[in-house]
């Protein structure tokens, strides 16, 4: 049985790359402060966007500027 609108046969002679493929996005877990993810929440809220989506925004524009941290312990 074919669902609503399926054909037997499809033609993908035309089809083009997939231009974002080297973008795909890797899953990890990554273990935050409460309140880094609630400014994050936050300002995603303001810039209606997933929080998910800006930590990513913010972190590859720090990798693609090559943003180094300075850290002094103490």
């Amino acid at each position: 049985m074919k669902g609503i609108g399926m054909r037997d046969h499809y033609n993908f002679s035309d089809s083009v790359k997939n231009p974002y493929a080297k973008k795909l996005k890797k899953q990890v877990t990554i273990r935050l402060d409460e309140d880094t993810v609630a400014y994050f929440k936050n300002l995603a809220e303001e810039k209606d966007l997933p929080y998910q989506s800006l930590i990513n925004l913010y972190l590859r524009d720090c990798a693609q500027s090559h943003k180094d941290l300075k850290i002094e312990w103490q």
